[in-house]
């Protein structure tokens, strides 16, 4: 289960733009709004590009994209 909370303040946090990971993962803004709304699922090569877009560590990939639950 993806912690769509925890991705949006990690973007956010970043400083990478929306429209930066949406081009480096292959999709329209409005596509990776879908995704952060939760309307859509991420693919596994979105979710290996958007760990790479972004250099997140293994552990902050896994909490994001691997959560158990999300509150």
């Amino acid at each position: 289960m993806v912690n769509l909370t925890l991705l949006r303040n990690t973007i956010n946090d970043s400083g990478v733009t929306i429209v930066s990971i949406a081009e480096k993962i292959g999709i329209s803004r409005e596509g990776l709004y879908k995704k952060l709304s939760g309307e859509a699922e991420f693919k596994a090569s979105e979710i290996e590009k958007i760990t790479s877009a972004m250099r997140l560590s293994k552990e902050e990939r896994d909490s994001i994209f691997f959560a158990q639950e999300v509150e």
